[in-house]
């Protein structure tokens, strides 16, 4: 919906085809809710400055028009010796990156802010912090509706096929099937972006756009035990490509979460498995000792679209306008996973001027 707010100030016609019957409903709405520093992704990487310049972004978003959001902070603590290497490697990343307010935190200065927090030193990240998604989204789809976009839900895209001048889009309803004559395509399908690209007759896997999915589950904490931290507290990354470790969280209300955790699955099944349950104690308790697994209920789960095919730890976005592959005015969006949350108003922005570029 970031797309099509940016792009409808632009004086088109647009219409964003939903094949849910709500906005939201994948994995813009199963997440941690969290406003990224940008701290983890390569420098002069798509994920890098699109976080950075998304966190400014959503931040005055949220002030203007009255949308939920705490500027929380976040730390990073490194709970055993052999992590102080790679907490040094990710300050230097953030550094280089132009994170905000980044700084290195003692023992003692953790402890002063975090007493509950073990580590042996960790990073502050100021700039960290949570948001309502539901109602960013909201906000994003009434910005574009006042420009008239059409959002239409429970239309399903079933093919896409390349004319003259654009692209002639077939889209099933659970009552009809029609067509959609577009000058440009915007293929923004989150888990089914890949396959979207398909339908438009490009060749996926020479593209490089196959996709995993990683599932992510949650667990909540007891209310009266969510107190025990006033930040989000997150592990040194592991060396794993699963993520960045099951992390403590808190949400607009105060409820402190763990998770996710990240494992490969085939479908898109959001169950919480219980017996992940000790898995999640035993890693939040190295931050958090005070944690007791009694505290721990069942959440929610996510998945997230993860490219295939590359050996480097963090997977760029892919944001491109195709015409190198035959596709003019068609642009890709695929393995749009964290920080796509914090990004997607610098996402949107950025998808506006390929669009200007591709219509010179």
């Amino acid at each position: 919906m970031a797309v099509a707010h940016s792009i409808a100030r632009d004086d088109r016609a647009v219409f964003v085809l939903e094949k849910n019957a709500g906005l939201g409903q994948e994995t813009s709405s199963r997440h941690s809710g969290v406003i990224h520093s940008g701290i983890y992704y390569p420098p002069g990487s798509l994920k890098a400055s699109l976080c950075l310049e998304g966190n400014r972004m959503l931040y005055a978003l949220c002030e203007k028009h009255g949308i939920g959001h705490r500027r929380l902070g976040k730390i990073i603590a490194a709970a055993h010796p052999a992590e102080l290497g790679e907490l040094d490697r990710l300050q230097e990343r953030g550094g280089r990156n132009g994170v905000a307010g980044l700084r290195r935190l003692s023992r003692a200065e953790l402890k002063k802010l975090e007493p509950e927090v073990a580590g042996l030193e960790a990073l502050l990240l100021p700039s960290t912090g949570i948001v309502d998604a539901p109602a960013l989204m909201r906000f994003f789809a009434a910005s574009a509706r006042g420009r008239g976009t059409q959002i239409l839900c429970r239309s399903e895209v079933t093919a896409i096929t390349k004319q003259a001048a654009g692209y002639r889009v077939a889209v099933r309803t659970p009552t009809e099937q029609y067509y959609v004559n577009a000058r440009t395509v915007v293929n923004c399908a989150g888990l089914h972006s890949a396959a979207v690209a398909g339908l438009a007759g490009m060749d996926v896997a020479a593209a490089g756009y196959e996709m995993a999915y990683f599932k992510g589950e949650y667990f909540s904490i007891a209310r009266e035990r969510s107190k025990l931290v006033r930040r989000l507290v997150y592990p040194v990354p592991p060396s794993s490509l699963e993520g960045v470790g099951i992390h403590i969280t808190l949400d607009l209300e105060g409820r402190m979460r763990l998770g996710p955790n990240a494992f490969p699955v085939q479908s898109l099944d959001y169950s919480v498995d219980v017996g992940h349950k000790r898995q999640f104690y035993e890693s939040a308790r190295k931050l958090l000792p005070a944690l007791e697994i009694d505290d721990l209920e069942p959440d929610t789960a996510g998945i997230r679209p993860r490219l295939k095919g590359s050996e480097s730890r963090i997977m760029d976005f892919v944001i491109r306008e195709e015409s190198g592959r035959g596709l003019p005015g068609f642009i890709n969006l695929v393995g749009i996973e964290s920080p796509g949350l914090t990004s997607s108003p610098a996402i949107g922005e950025y998808v506006a001027g390929l669009l200007r570029e591709t219509e010179r």
